[in-house]
């Protein structure tokens, strides 16, 4: 098996940075069919430049590569000790190469392996068949979208839908509340892998499996092909949007499977995937262990752009903003506002809002900008050096935001997906404003960092340390003003309205 580790490492890197020609061309089509100028416009043409920038420059897609879960078919015969071995020298050399970020964290004592390794990381899933050759998937599922995943024990009641039963149309009355749960916290246009039946556990692994099905295949089964299009034609009416902006381009796939069940139980169960769909995977040798075939890509063919011109398209009434920020500065700003940031900034995330609780922050934060972001760093010459950077799911620091605003004077928090009424109220009390980035943009948003200045409890590991950054046009939407104004509060009522009309007379 001489090229076995290389075919893996070769796996994981183009995974990672090389979106597969099925979501490139649903994400097409997503940009294609949005209202040019609105807020969803501008979020899809960045996310279309970090395409092609992941691409070019080999570097993640998002920031946050997920649990890098692996599906193995074998040959009998074929030692799965060694194979699986081998997937994890190849992750950690992938860590090590920052085409992967450091996500294995010990559930009970918080440190992070810094290598992906650790109890039952990475996922391995094994499975016999009757072929010559290996066959290796590989999907990169992010935290933020992971933590949109949604299981319903049916029958049950859901908002703006109403009794949901046990039978297809009750199901798709759960799928369409997968989606507007979700809203922009799962980085939209999303996809969902839905399982109907089996139970609890084994139903989301199925759900998760959907995901490996292409977004242009017709499900063999003829009740389900109905199902997956008729969600795919009323999600996107809800008009939840690219990022929770509100738009056209909700959901770019719905694939749906079925298993038997227990009479007592009815469970669907959806893994709601982001618009960074990052699944790829190979056959190998299984004497040698080089790659035979793709699959999902054609190494072969060329790679399109998604778009012609790169960039942020300035209209010239772009916010400059530059630490230290004042109260007056904020409250001027209102949502819909575009902003540029320039100078310094930190990042912050779980740790370091739940270390801000009981000890002062280790930097004057007075004025500060404060960034929900995991980047993805490598030491190259003595120095960090940013190689991902997008933000993360802003809503896991609504227990902590309020008092960080109050107590230490933050006025411009950076993240992804929206806050809730805590942090509204303090944003409004204290002078301070929410700017939305655009989740998974990770390479986009690295170009506009130009320095690490330093770094501050690495105790924590690479994503969760405290990171003080130089950038320039660092670019994000005001969606949360000093005002007492929410997009993501408009945007759910006017979806959770859709989604009421789209229910059965």
């Amino acid at each position: 098996m001489e090229f076995l580790a290389s075919s893996l490492l070769e796996l994981i890197t183009q995974t990672s940075t090389n979106l597969p020609p099925d979501v490139r061309a649903a994400m097409g089509t997503s940009l294609a069919v949005e209202t040019p100028g609105t807020q969803s416009h501008q979020a899809l043409s960045i996310i279309a430049t970090n395409i092609d920038m992941a691409y070019e420059d080999e570097g993640a897609i998002c920031q946050d590569t997920g649990m890098p879960t692996f599906i193995v078919h074998t040959p009998v015969g074929v030692n799965q000790i060694k194979l699986a071995a081998a997937i994890r020298e190849a992750v950690a050399e992938a860590t090590r190469r920052g085409k992967l970020r450091p996500n294995s964290v010990d559930s009970l004592t918080g440190k992070n392996s810094g290598d992906n390794l650790g109890i039952e990381t990475p996922v391995i899933h094994f499975e016999q068949w009757e072929r010559g050759e290996i066959e290796v998937k590989l999907v990169l599922k992010g935290g933020g979208c992971e933590n949109k995943n949604i299981q319903y024990s049916l029958p049950c009641e859901l908002e703006g839908q109403g009794r949901a039963n046990r039978d297809l149309a009750g199901v798709k009355k759960c799928l369409l509340h997968a989606v507007w749960q979700a809203q922009g916290q799962g980085c939209s246009p999303g996809a969902l892998g839905v399982c109907i039946g089996s139970d609890r556990a084994h139903g989301y692994m199925l759900a998760k499996m959907q995901l490996f099905r292409t977004l242009d295949d017709t499900n063999p089964l003829p009740e389900l092909a109905k199902l997956e299009q008729e969600v795919m034609e009323e999600a996107n009416r809800l008009g939840v949007g690219a990022m929770g902006f509100g738009g056209k381009a909700s959901l770019i796939g719905c694939k749906v499977t079925a298993a038997n069940r227990l009479p007592a139980s009815f469970f669907v169960s959806v893994a709601y995937d982001c618009w960074a769909f990052r699944r790829l995977g190979v056959l190998l040798d299984a004497e040698s262990g080089a790659i035979t075939k793709w699959l999902y890509r054609d190494p072969d063919a060329a790679v399109q752009r998604m778009l012609e011109e790169t960039g942020f398209p300035l209209t010239g009434r772009e916010v400059v903003l530059e630490a230290p920020l004042t109260t007056e500065q904020m409250r001027s700003l209102k949502v819909g506002d575009v902003v540029l940031i320039r100078g310094e900034m930190y990042t912050g995330r779980d740790a370091v809002h739940a270390h801000l609780m009981k000890n002062p922050p280790p930097v004057d934060l007075n004025g500060a900008v404060l960034y929900h972001c995991g980047p993805v760093m490598l030491q190259e010459g003595g120095k960090w050096v940013v190689k991902a950077a997008g933000p993360t799911t802003s809503i896991r620091e609504e227990p902590y935001q309020a008092d960080v605003l109050r107590n230490y004077g933050v006025k411009a928090i950076i993240g992804k997906g929206g806050m809730g009424p805590k942090t509204l109220a303090a944003l409004k009390e204290t002078g301070a404003v929410y700017l939305n980035g655009i989740g998974g943009a990770a390479q986009f948003y690295a170009r506009t960092i130009k320095e690490v200045l330093d770094v501050h409890l690495m105790e924590f590991g690479i994503p969760e340390a405290m990171w003080k950054l130089r950038v320039h046009d660092f670019a994000a939407i005001v969606t949360m003003d000093a005002h007492g104004n929410s997009l993501h509060a408009d945007v759910q009522q006017a979806t959770l309205k859709e989604l009421e009309a789209l229910r059965p007379a």
